[in-house]
């Protein structure tokens, strides 16, 4: 029988009567990103999904890799499938695993009898197949406790598969089951972080740009692009809405006090992405801000900026540091662009002594005299849509 890739659902198995919505996304999700590799065949029974291929010009090492990226499953591993016998068991153990098993020291057998009608009770399997490999390679010793190599048998409705180590998956929910939201995307550390968060939680993405030129230049553009499209293996395609930002910026320099001006620029930023978000379906925004990391995401701050959208506004990064949200940029592959040297639009203008405890009625009596509406409408009216892909 054929080598295939066996996905293991997370909370997903919790679910109640709408469990089949969840894993009939994860198919889906998982089908587009198998598309360009080769002809798959995915299928899920008793909590697993399984990737078969269908030909020989599948790309199973691509796939894999593809599928470590894929948000609902929180395991993976390559597996042999084979009859369902303990002999069957064995010999596809020695073909599939011959060389792990020659190269290790201890091991152990671990055995799932999801089929009860097999024979064998998943201890006594494990014992069986397990002295077999032990009388075979003079090289292992057995450890049940910390094994060098886990050989994994599991007996299910149609067949049995054999595996070595699992790997984890990325977790959380399959993306496009928790409704959709608006991203705010910046060229910094924390924004792709916050992003790739709530894909995680299942939420389709997509993301807005606030650019100003030409006191942002083009390479700060197209790096907040290529932030985009590193977190796609993760989120699937994106659509980046770019903003111009820049009119917006001059008025508030020439018409307000210079401690409130992020503080307006931000509740700018946040009319604006109602504006998007209610013209591409999404139901929320999303942003970087981590409580006390900067002067404008003090709680006040927070207040007085999420005052100005009625939609809700999620910061997944709220309680973390700055070292823990580094951490996830390198595991999700998004810190060395983060960091190239090209400053944003938050940059600009950057007030000296920023307002960190404002009140929204004061913030308020500033914008009074601006036309907030037809600044808002104007940036509306220019926003470039670019989709970016894997």
């Amino acid at each position: 029988m054929t080598e295939m890739i066996l996905l293991k659902q997370g909370e997903m198995v919790l679910k109640g009567t709408n469990r089949h919505t969840f894993e009939d996304k994860l198919r889906a999700n998982i089908a587009r990103r198998l598309r360009p590799l080769g002809k798959f065949k995915v299928y899920t029974r008793q909590s697993t999904t399984y990737v078969e291929p269908m030909d020989e010009g599948c790309d199973m090492d691509a796939a894999y890799e593809a599928m470590k990226h894929v948000f609902g499953v929180v395991g993976l591993s390559r597996a042999k499938a084979c009859e369902k016998t303990k002999e069957a068991m064995l010999e596809t153990a020695r073909s599939y695993l011959g060389d792990r098993l020659a190269a290790a020291k201890t091991f152990k057998v671990e055995s799932k009898r999801a089929d009860k009608t097999f024979p064998m009770t998943s201890i006594a399997l494990s014992q069986w197949v397990g002295g077999e490999l032990d009388d075979r390679y003079p090289n292992l010793t057995v450890d049940v406790r910390r094994p060098e190599l886990t050989v994994h048998l599991e007996v299910r409705d149609y067949a049995a598969f054999v595996h070595a180590d699992p790997e984890p998956g990325a977790g959380g929910l399959p993306v496009g089951t928790s409704g959709r939201a608006l991203s705010l995307l910046s060229g910094g550390i924390d924004s792709p972080v916050a992003s790739w968060m709530m894909a995680k939680r299942g939420v389709a993405l997509e993301m807005v740009h606030f650019y100003s030129y030409p006191y942002t230049s083009p390479e700060a553009k197209e790096k907040v692009l290529e932030l985009a499209r590193l977190l796609t293996p993760w989120t699937g395609r994106l659509m980046v809405h770019v903003v111009p930002f820049t009119r917006i910026q001059e008025e508030l320099r020439r018409s307000c006090p210079e401690d409130y001006f992020t503080l307006l620029m931000r509740r700018f930023m946040m009319r604006i992405s109602e504006g998007v978000a209610r013209r591409c379906g999404c139901h929320a925004i999303v942003t970087g801000e981590s409580l006390g990391q900067v002067a404008s995401q003090t709680m006040d701050a927070m207040a007085v900026t999420g005052a100005a959208a009625a939609l809700p506004v999620f910061r997944p990064l709220v309680g973390m540091d700055k070292e823990e949200v580094v951490r996830l940029a390198r595991r999700i592959g998004t810190f060395e662009t983060s960091i190239l040297p090209y400053e944003d639009c938050c940059t600009v203008f950057a007030p000296r002594h920023p307002r960190t405890r404002p009140r929204l009625e004061d913030v308020e009596a500033i914008e009074a005299p601006l036309d907030v509406a037809g600044l808002v409408e104007e940036a509306l009216a220019g926003v470039e849509r670019v989709q970016v892909g894997p």
